[in-house]
């Protein structure tokens, strides 16, 4: 993990540039508020009812959309058998998150679908995961990756944006960018902590171990944070998405994030626990041999990354 001294002067220069509203309505922080603890306390002060709570698969169709989903091709590999499922569902049956935020996350079931099953299968893989990385952790661990919160953020990305079939403009990608930090303080108000955990992953899922992320464009050191990037790249690259034709075949995604692996992006231990689930025959993670040949192939015409007004206006070489 960072020091505890780096974060807080990378926390100390975030500045959100929209402003963050509950869904309700009511403005939580202003464009340009500095995100700092004394703001964040500040904002949290400003509610004072208590926070009501329930399960997350007792709510909605919850549950039986999470089973519907992992029983879908590109899943069918790591969720293979009634016992893995039946011990998923035990421990995700644990999960107990504010009223507020079961209701935005069941708010995507209408206003976006994609985005809705995404939040359920990052955080059903991510649990499922954390068994063989974090074993004398499980507890704390299911508090962190089973809230399907990292993408909650999104709520205040328009839809037109969201479901872009072209390329996003500067503007438009600088709004859906906007989503970590959105995110991160609906979270922290939601569970009435400034120094939420969960709300540290909804701002820290496109960090990278490197420190091209954003953000905060900082090194990512942390399994607990990691799990959940490793899942979340998987599951948006085996889906089907408005800006390519096609979603990636399971060999190519997990081939694109070993080679994240390669170039010190993500993290070797959790590519190496998503690859040993994909597998029939599984040995324990040090025995896991990670090929490094690369013969997937991308679906064609992806627009992912593309700015509109800056990539294609480049010539062409």
């Amino acid at each position: 993990m960072l020091p505890e001294s780096e974060n807080e002067h990378a926390m100390s220069e975030l500045i959100i540039e929209y402003p963050v509203c509950a869904t309700e309505g009511r403005e939580l922080l202003p464009a340009q508020t500095v995100l700092s603890d004394e703001n964040l306390k500040k904002m949290i002060s400003g509610n004072q009812s208590p926070i009501r709570t329930g399960r997350l698969l007792d709510f909605g169709s919850i549950k039986s959309d999470i089973l519907e989903f992992l029983d879908q091709d590109n899943y069918l590999a790591v969720f293979d058998n009634r016992e893995t499922r039946q011990r998923l569902m035990a421990r995700m049956m644990k999960t107990e998150l504010p009223l507020s935020l079961l209701e935005s996350i069941y708010l995507f079931r209408e206003y976006d679908f994609y985005t809705y099953r995404h939040l359920l299968t990052v955080s059903a893989l991510s649990t499922l995961l954390a068994e063989y990385l974090v074993k004398d952790r499980i507890s704390i661990m299911d508090d962190i990756v089973g809230p399907p919160s990292h993408d909650i953020g999104k709520i205040a990305v328009p839809i037109d944006i969201l479901n872009k079939p072209t390329p996003l403009t500067s503007d438009e990608h600088n709004i859906l960018k906007h989503h970590t930090l959105t995110g991160y303080v609906l979270l922290c108000y939601y569970f009435r902590d400034p120094v939420n955990i969960t709300a540290r992953v909804a701002r820290d899922h496109h960090e990278r171990r490197d420190g091209s992320g954003y953000p905060r464009g900082i090194r990512i050191d942390d399994t607990m944070i990691e799990l959940v990037i490793v899942t979340d790249i998987y599951d948006a690259l085996i889906s089907s998405r408005p800006y390519r034709p096609s979603s990636y075949d399971k060999r190519t995604a997990l081939e694109e994030i070993t080679r994240m692996a390669e170039i010190g992006q993500v993290s070797w231990n959790v590519v190496k626990v998503l690859i040993n689930q994909n597998r029939k025959k599984r040995v324990s993670i040090g025995d896991c041999l990670v090929s490094l040949e690369k013969r997937g192939v991308p679906p064609p015409d992806n627009l992912y990354g593309i700015i509109a007004d800056k990539d294609l206006c480049k010539p062409k070489k």
